[in-house]
């Protein structure tokens, strides 16, 4: 599949991280498809893509030579849109979150196992050089069993817009919850992807109403739409392994300041992956770093990796990951069966949250 071709479907705004990371790694993006055509056009002008088509069948039919598929829109269409091209004989890459449900997420993996075709996510804190430098002491034993974690995206004033897409449970299954999935994953990423086993969450809906906790990014306010999702989430999910992990995920709820992280505790050693902005959700006021806790010689130490700045957060990385897992070069950095796993968690806790009971997830 060399000069392999890609179509992008949706020209949000982590459209132009897909199309810098397929371009890095040796692909061409060749046709876009959005509704908004002359979105989609504005998208194509600054990257050299002429062909514009207002959805993906359009856009399938007219370019066959189309070798994948990437899948930048609201959370609703992720699941039709990833079947749709799998079953066109077209390899997926598709936003964050997989899908709106575990059932969803079940039927997408079927989907890739029967066209025999690659199905990856932009899980992209996976590839951030970081998270990279902790998994390389994990995969070599320096850390041993990881026994517990503790997942967090905490942001102070970071609604994404209201009454758009992302506030509705219809077009987005949720609040931050599923929209800020990226520390579980990679929480349960350190953690080897071990089988949930309870979960007991708690949901809070606080601001959702109060224009002062918008964040600096995100969409426009739609007059009369829908604001119905979660603010803040609270879990703690246990696995059959013995494992357990904590769960923090806000889009409004009083803190210091937006804090994205991971930290572990491991038999042998623990660790830290954290991503600390000045400016709540802005990329480029924000410091990452990760750690390693050890013990040596009987004494506490603390090792720093260092590393380049990646400000895309590895966004590029991982697209570019995704080209050379279809062409068979490199491991993909993430499975269907992972995000199915990540769905059944993200299930249970908005189930628990409602009934206010712990909910089995195995």
């Amino acid at each position: 599949m060399a000069g392999m071709k890609i179509g992008i479907a949706g020209a949000g705004s982590m459209a132009q991280y897909h199309c810098e990371g397929f371009t890095r790694a040796g692909a061409e993006v060749v046709a876009m498809a959005d509704t908004d055509l002359d979105r989609a056009r504005a998208f194509g002008e600054k990257r050299g893509i002429t062909r514009v088509y207002a959805d993906l069948s359009r856009m399938l039919s007219a370019s066959p030579e189309i070798d994948a598929v990437s899948i930048v829109t609201p959370n609703k269409f992720h699941k039709p849109l990833a079947l749709e091209a799998l079953s066109r004989g077209k390899h997926v890459y598709c936003e964050k979150p997989p899908a709106l449900n575990a059932r969803e997420m079940g039927e997408m993996l079927e989907a890739a196992l029967k066209a025999g075709k690659v199905l990856m996510f932009d899980f992209n804190n996976r590839a951030r050089p970081e998270s990279q430098a902790i998994m390389n002491y994990i995969r070599d034993g320096r850390v041993g069993t990881i026994n517990s974690a503790q997942a967090s995206w905490i942001r102070r004033n970071g609604i994404p817009g209201f009454g758009g897409w992302f506030t509705s449970k219809a077009l987005s299954g949720g609040g931050p919850v599923i929209d800020l999935p990226h520390m579980l994953d990679l929480a349960l990423y350190f953690m080897g992807f071990p089988e949930p086993d309870y979960l007991l969450g708690t949901a809070y809906y606080d601001f959702m109403g109060n224009k002062s906790f918008k964040g600096p990014w995100g969409i426009p306010d739609l007059a009369g739409g829908v604001t119905d999702v979660e603010s803040a989430c609270h879990a703690m999910v246990t696995f059959k392994t013995g494992q357990c992990l904590m769960i923090r995920s806000s889009w409004a709820e009083m803190n210091e300041r937006e804090l994205v992280s991971v930290t572990f505790q491991g038999t042998k050693a623990g660790g830290k992956v954290e991503r600390l902005f000045g400016i709540d959700g802005l990329d480029e006021t924000s410091v990452d770093n990760s750690r390693l806790f050890i013990e040596e010689y009987g004494n506490q130490v603390d090792l720093v990796p260092r590393t380049e700045m990646d400000q895309s957060m590895g966004r590029v990385a991982s697209a570019a990951n995704f080209v050379e897992a279809a062409l068979g070069i490199s491991k993909p950095l993430n499975t269907p069966g992972e995000a199915l796993i990540l769905m059944k968690i993200i299930d249970a806790m908005y189930e628990s949250a409602s009934s206010g009971k712990p909910v089995k997830t195995g």
